[in-house]
């Protein structure tokens, strides 16, 4: 069977359940640590997919790899994963969730990339225009990266304004060869 479709099936089943007991963002939450300790420490996909590590170790794992003290929902989640050796498709179905919670809460994620720091008020009226484009609520997430020189990028959901004075030098460089 298709890994793509398994997991989707177990974060819709997830979610439901969630849903169903007030605990969806809770999950969610949990959710987005576990993909960003996978993201962050790779070892963590080869330690959970070895064959020889008991099935209580690779708990522990995905209990500490999920953040602090997780939700009864998410650690009864685990040993049903582990129960039906689904181990291996826990990053799939750990991102699958994040994206099916985005949608039923109609949650875009945007992104400012600046080259300096930004006031709080320059933040917000960024978000309030994404929220007004979008019709959504917005997850707003502000990166400084100095190789940007001055100016900023804002992407969200398939869009991508570059204002930034990298890529404008990068155009005139392209116009004069």
């Amino acid at each position: 069977m298709d890994i793509g479709l398994i997991s989707v099936r177990y974060a819709r089943a997830l979610l439901k359940a969630g849903t169903e007991t007030n605990l969806e963002d809770k999950v969610y939450q949990e959710m987005m640590t576990l993909s960003e300790s996978y993201l962050n420490v790779p070892e963590l996909k080869f330690t959970i997919d070895n064959p020889m590590l008991s099935k209580e170790k690779k708990g522990k794992l995905f209990l500490t790899a999920s953040g602090d003290d997780p939700c009864q929902l998410t650690k009864t989640f685990f040993k049903l994963v582990l129960k039906e050796d689904r181990e291996s498709m826990m990053q799939f179905i750990a991102n699958s969730y994040i994206t099916l919670y985005r949608s039923q809460k109609k949650l875009i994620r945007a992104k400012l990339l600046t080259a300096m720091p930004v006031s709080s008020i320059t933040e917000q009226k960024l978000r309030k225009l994404v929220e007004s484009q979008t019709k959504g609520d917005v997850e707003f997430e502000t990166e400084i990266n100095p190789n940007l020189i001055g100016g900023f990028i804002l992407e969200y959901d398939t869009y991508r304004l570059d204002l930034s004075v990298k890529s404008k030098l990068n155009s005139i460089l392209s116009q004069l060869k």
